[in-house]
């Protein structure tokens, strides 16, 4: 199921900073960019995530995006991935998988239960204005493609 020019799921989750986040209230400042995760211990997701990092800022403080990472993982094991991979940004836990299952899925594996890839650019009237999942633990969206996703006005730049 494809959610790109729909509705995007609403959702609350703890962050690693010991809050919660609401989509609905990070689209009332601007854009917003979900990013689901396979699970704390994904050396691929932590590479992924760095790279959201990196333009965290400039995103947030040029255009108004905040980056919402959700990891389908225990607070204190998202906590020990943030500092782990020495991450900027917060983290969302989501230790039952529902928000994964309503994005792009969620799978067991030796693991456990986790999330299946996925990255969702979300514009402020909450349409999903792209979006990327996995058809591989290695196949990724980073960052930098999103920020010029969605400074060329959500178009393909390239």
């Amino acid at each position: 199921m494809s959610l790109e020019n729909e509705q995007a799921p609403d959702f609350t989750l703890e962050s690693t900073a010991g809050e919660p986040i609401t989509l609905s209230e990070t689209l009332e400042e601007g854009p917003t960019v979900v990013v689901i995760n396979r699970g704390y211990w994904c050396s691929f997701c932590a590479e992924q995530l760095q790279t959201f990092s990196e333009v965290s800022y400039d995103l947030w403080f040029n255009d108004g995006v905040d980056i919402l990472p959700v990891v389908p993982s225990s607070l204190g094991r998202v906590t020990e991935m943030r500092d782990r991979y020495d991450l900027d940004i917060q983290l969302l836990c989501d230790p039952d998988g529902e928000v994964a299952e309503r994005y792009s899925g969620t799978e067991r594996t030796s693991h456990g239960l986790t999330g299946i890839s996925g990255v969702y650019v979300i514009d402020s009237d909450s349409e999903v204005r792209y979006e990327q999942v996995a058809d591989d633990v290695t196949d990724r969206t980073y960052g930098n493609w999103v920020r010029y996703f969605i400074r060329n006005d959500f178009e393909d730049p390239f």
